[in-house]
């Protein structure tokens, strides 16, 4: 066990190095088996945060997403957290002014996350395979030019 968390922890440091190094603007720690946002990478990356626009989260085990997450990384315009248990999201997501998509598909949303309704540049959010109540549908998807979103509803 600890030979597998010794190799998560040194694919995320690689990942994250990799972006510092490169001066990239996207962040890719989907799959890294995450339980939480590792307060280190805040330190880590501090030089390139500003120019991050794209981060994926994706299949992790996230519980929860800081207003810190939100509030260092101001500039993003895609953020993937599909596959995490998410169950709600930070007030500063609003704060988030050039956010234009983000998915939230395979977590454990029971009713739309209302932060998101403030976010001024969003046009895609992606929510399918949550517990929306009132949804019958298995594919929740919100797609809009401006505010407000329409809704797509599939039942596929």
């Amino acid at each position: 066990m600890h030979k597998r968390m010794g190799e998560a922890v040194a694919r995320v440091a690689r990942k994250v190095n990799d972006t510092v190094e490169n001066k990239t603007d996207s962040l890719d720690l989907a799959s890294c088996k995450l339980m939480t946002f590792p307060v280190g990478i805040y330190k880590a990356m501090r030089s390139v945060t500003e120019g991050i626009q794209r981060i994926s989260l994706a299949n992790n085990e996230l519980k929860s997403i800081t207003s810190r997450f939100i509030t260092t990384f101001s500039q993003l315009r895609e953020l993937n957290l599909a596959g995490n248990s998410l169950h709600r999201l930070p007030e500063e997501m609003g704060s988030l002014l050039h956010l234009r998509s983000i998915d939230l598909s395979r977590n454990r949303f029971r009713r739309f996350p209302e932060p998101l309704a403030s976010a001024p540049a969003l046009e895609t959010i992606d929510l399918e395979q949550n517990q929306i109540a009132g949804s019958p549908a298995r594919e929740l998807v919100f797609v809009g030019l401006q505010m407000p979103w329409f809704v797509v509803l599939c039942q596929c």
